[in-house]
């Protein structure tokens, strides 16, 4: 049985700011993303990937990377590049580090992206629109969802990724 069937009760008691701090998500799949790292917080600043049963995730699983963040700097390592990312692509991240992307423009948007969720502690969503890169234009939405193991140091990001 997956978490989503123990937090009815978690939703039921979740603070009014809560709903109202939702991200303007174009997507629905983000949208529930949001929701479900919303519901999983539990009054603490953010959770932990602990808190996510993959059967849970189904919804989303061919579009969610997730991503080890250590060091200082921080540096960004792939241990699961979303599928349907790296086949947009044509180049797949799973167990490699972000610095190994070959497009040096999406790179640096990328860095970015997990840089100002890292800085801000909170979700981040960025709407691409016929976005140029060196090897690409981008038509997408991606959300990206810091995680504490220890509910103060992000060491994980989960990113959902949608194509258009």
């Amino acid at each position: 049985m997956g978490v989503n069937s123990d937090l009815s009760q978690v939703a039921a008691d979740s603070p009014p700011e809560a709903e109202a701090d939702l991200l303007e998500l174009k997507t629905p799949m983000l949208q529930q993303l949001h929701r479900d790292w919303e519901l999983r917080r539990r009054g603490r600043a953010m959770p932990s990937r602990a808190d996510f049963d993959v059967l849970d995730l189904k919804y989303c699983i061919g579009n969610l990377s997730l991503i080890e963040v250590a060091g200082d700097p921080p540096r960004f390592r792939f241990l699961i590049h979303a599928t349907n990312v790296a086949q947009g692509m044509g180049f797949d991240l799973t167990g490699k580090s972000l610095d190994l992307l070959p497009d040096a423009h999406y790179r640096r948007l990328v860095e970015e992206h997990f840089a100002e969720a890292l800085a801000t502690r909170r979700p981040v969503a960025r709407y691409r629109n016929r976005q140029m890169t060196d090897q690409h234009i981008w038509n997408c939405e991606v959300l990206v969802l810091p995680l504490s193991t220890d509910g103060k140091t992000i060491d994980m990001l989960f990113s959902g990724f949608v194509w258009f």
